[in-house]
């Protein structure tokens, strides 16, 4: 039974090593989910328990006799570890479950818990009697004396456990995870069993049996741990796969600890033939020999993950590069953030760029603790910053060397948006004014087609309305006609205005006495407003406020504006205009108490033949931003300004330079 020894040696080292190779990938990738805690846990039980084991089988062959306390520090911990492993096993498989939305709510999963841990607590009388031994520690079956409860228990939880991992297999994303959760649910099935078989050998008594069968568990309940660390690499469970360089450091940490404690148990077989030290020396500078082997295995794997590498960055700049063809660089932000941190699997990814930033009123802000921050620079000018941060506590290597490479590339990308925004806009602009200019023609067209026939009609019910032979039951009809005649010919009016090409700078020298034109306006429209049912006060302004432009102008611009004021107030309302003059600019501020402008039609009611009114043209506003383009000034828009009602609309116009002035 040597040989059945020694493999149990190195099943218990492996068995050692294995979970406390998880446990720093844990502790290094650090990811904040009770799915990672949980997954410590049990890894730290699962250590404890072949640890302690290993410990207490070294002890007994070192020994004749072995020190009490190590015995007893190892039972503690085998004991603890062992009855630590059902409860946490069935707890992660929830865990996993919540996570793949197997279990739909917060009681199901609660549910769970209390029938993971209540057995666990109602075995822990017998755990309290297990630790108190003080001699005749059984390493051989632990589980024994922990009582029959236990073992049930234990033969449970695994059959819990392959049960999860069955339906994991019928929810799994891919192909590989899918393998992964049949194999182990296989495996965890076969533990089930055969735990159930080695408890009834120990029943029953068979000391051989059930050495060689333990031994085989122990292998057995590895083979999950071992194959994660596969699919880990090379399907990226659990969201570490980006890890490498963890994976590669601990992996070949610990393999340089296993092939020592290889070393060790070849130097103790072959200590009849040759000194244990002659062995350990000749067995540590056994590996130079496959050095140069070696090297070339890893000069090829190099080359091929550095070819994988460039060829998934430029994978990953290709959508990048189309969506910056779109000419949008508000969407090309948000895409390539999104698609950035799918591709290279983090947690968030945040695009910041100089012209973008400075456009938004942000500023780049520093670095955080919990986050990478990289460069993009044009022409050694530092033009932006991609900040990204990791799922766990590190980014591998690989993934770094990709981010540099995305942020050396994302300026291009940013140019070329900008470029075809830039190409487009004059696009827009150029299609703009063949639209205006076409509509300006048209405009014109019918004023002059119309305003004639108009002008002939009306003349002709202007003398019949002088005529005394006209009946009165056809005076008021004819008065109505006349009225809708004067309205259409007010429209004629706004079209001819609007079909006027607009110049950016008037004639040097234009000016006019703002005060006086806003004066007559008011005068003009006071009627219109007193038969709609609306008063307008203007608040009293003395002397002469002089601004760069023409009367026509002023006059269009104010007399839109008011009488857009008083069609929006309605009858019972009140419109009011108030002037302040700064050193370069003049103030009007004309309100309204109407119904207030929606948010969302600010930006459109300074449109052309864009009205909410059944009989409006939408063309009053599109005259006043034209006319104000024309002498340089601005129009400002607040809605709603009392509560839920009521318009502000602040006109600036620039004032006359006082060089000028005669």
């Amino acid at each position: 039974m040597g040989w059945l020894l020694y493999l149990r040696l190195v099943t218990l080292t492996v068995g050692t090593l294995l979970p406390f190779f998880w446990m720093v990938v844990i502790l290094g990738h650090r990811r904040q989910r009770n799915f990672e805690r949980i997954f410590f846990f049990l890894c730290l039980a699962l250590t404890c328990f072949f640890g302690s084991t290993l410990l207490a089988l070294n002890a007994q062959l070192f020994y004749v006799t072995p020190p009490q306390g190590l015995l007893q520090f190892a039972w503690t911990f085998l004991c603890l570890g062992l009855w630590f492993v059902p409860p946490l096993m069935v707890h992660l498989h929830v865990e996993y479950a919540f996570l793949r939305d197997l279990l739909r709510s917060s009681r199901q999963k609660y549910l769970w818990l209390a029938i993971a841990w209540i057995p666990a607590i109602a075995v822990s009388l017998d755990l309290s009697r297990t630790l108190r031994l003080e001699r005749h520690f059984d390493f051989e079956r632990p589980a024994h004396l922990l009582g029959l409860l236990f073992q049930l228990w234990f033969v449970v939880a695994v059959a819990l456990a392959a049960y999860w991992q069955r339906c994991f297999c019928g929810v799994a994303p891919d192909p590989p995870q899918k393998s992964f959760h049949k194999r182990s649910s296989e495996y965890l099935l076969a533990l089930a069993v055969l735990l159930l078989v080695l408890f009834f050998l120990q029943r029953i008594g068979r000391p051989g049996a059930e050495m060689a069968l333990s031994t085989f568990l122990l292998l057995l309940g590895l083979v999950p741990l071992g194959l994660l660390i596969g699919n880990v690499q090379r399907f990226n469970f659990l969201q570490i796969g980006r890890q490498r360089n963890l994976i590669y450091a601990v992996f070949a940490v610990f393999l340089a600890l296993l092939y020592l404690s290889f070393v060790r148990r070849v130097s103790l077989w072959l200590d009849s033939y040759l000194p244990p030290e002659a062995t350990a020396a000749l067995l540590l500078f056994l590996p130079v020999v496959f050095f140069e082997p070696l090297q070339r295995v890893m000069r090829k794997l190099l080359r091929k993950t550095a070819q994988s590498e460039v060829d998934r960055v430029q994978k990953l700049m290709r959508p990048i590069h189309e969506m910056a063809r779109l000419g949008d660089l508000a969407k090309l932000l948000e895409f390539g953030e999104q698609w950035i941190a799918e591709q290279l699997q983090l947690a968030s990814v945040k695009l910041e760029t100089d012209l973008f930033q400075a456009a938004s009123g942000h500023a780049l802000a520093g670095k955080s603790s919990a986050e990478e921050v990289f460069g993009m620079s044009r022409s050694g000018q530092l033009v932006g910053r991609l900040r990204v941060r990791a799922h766990g506590a590190m980014i591998s290597g690989e993934t770094y060397a990709a981010l540099e490479f995305v942020a050396e590339q994302l300026p291009a990308a940013f140019d070329l948006c900008q470029l075809i925004e830039a190409k487009l806009q004059l696009e827009r602009e150029l299609a703009e004014r063949e639209r205006m200019a076409l509509v300006g023609q048209m405009a014109a067209s019918i004023s002059h087609n119309l305003k004639n026939p108009l002008g002939s009609i009306k003349t002709i019910l202007q003398v019949q309305m002088e005529s005394h032979e006209l009946p009165d039951s056809l005076r008021g009809e004819t008065q109505m006609v006349l009225d809708e005649i004067n309205r259409l010919s007010a429209k004629l009016n706004q079209l001819l205005q609007f079909s006027r090409p607009g110049v950016r700078s008037t004639k040097k020298g234009d000016r006019c006495n703002i005060l006086g034109v806003a004066s007559d306006v008011v005068e003009v429209l006071r009627r219109e407003a007193e038969s709609s049912g609306v008063s307008i006060e203007s608040a009293k302004a003395s002397g002469a406020c002089e601004v760069a432009g023409s009367a026509e102008a002023a006059n269009d611009i104010l007399s839109n504006v008011v009488l857009n004021a008083i069609e929006a107030a309605g009858r019972g309302g009140r419109v009011s205009l108030a002037f302040h003059c700064d050193p370069q600019v003049c103030n009007i501020t004309v309100e309204d108490d109407g119904p207030g402008i929606p948010a969302g039609l600010k930006e459109k009611i300074v449109q052309p033949f864009f009205t909410t009114k059944a009989r409006g043209t939408g063309l009053g506003l599109a005259i006043v931003m034209r006319r104000l383009e024309e002498i340089g000034g601005k129009l400002e828009i607040d809605s709603p300004i009392r509560g839920a009602r009521g318009s502000r609309f602040r006109v600036k116009l620039p004032l006359s330079p006082k060089e000028d002035t005669p």
